[in-house]
């Protein structure tokens, strides 16, 4: 099994859960608490390539944070400005995320986790 990479939000059940999937699978795998260190511009665009999604996919529009920025009114219009805001806010970056550096997927459900573990 490859080494996988979990961007992981430990107030987040969904990515508590997720987690305790890859720790049940004693697999390799390392854990990025996103809010303390958020991804980069690019690897957030690399992130994105490995889901098959454009940034706005990813939001959480129900975070504070979301309408507080005047996102609903006034939502970014390129990729390039999307990522910004979530480099800048992770907090509204969709979690878990893990990835084994060639695919990702969403931990919502937590079961998403297991096509790249390779397990059912």
């Amino acid at each position: 099994m490859p080494k996988l990479t979990i961007f992981h939000n430990q107030q987040c059940s969904k990515s508590r859960a997720t987690l305790k999937i890859l720790e049940e699978a004693k697999g390799s795998y390392s854990v990025v608490n996103y809010l303390e260190t958020p991804p980069t511009a690019a690897e957030l665009d690399a992130l994105l390539n490995q889901l098959g999604l454009e940034p706005e996919a990813i939001v959480r529009k129900g975070e504070d944070r979301y309408e507080e920025l005047g996102l609903e009114a006034k939502p970014p219009r390129s990729r390039a400005e999307w990522i910004d805001v979530l480099v800048k806010n992770p907090i509204l970056i969709e979690r878990p995320i893990v990835t084994n550096g060639k695919k990702a997927v969403i931990g919502r459900p937590p079961e998403n986790v297991k096509a790249l573990l390779a397990i059912d």
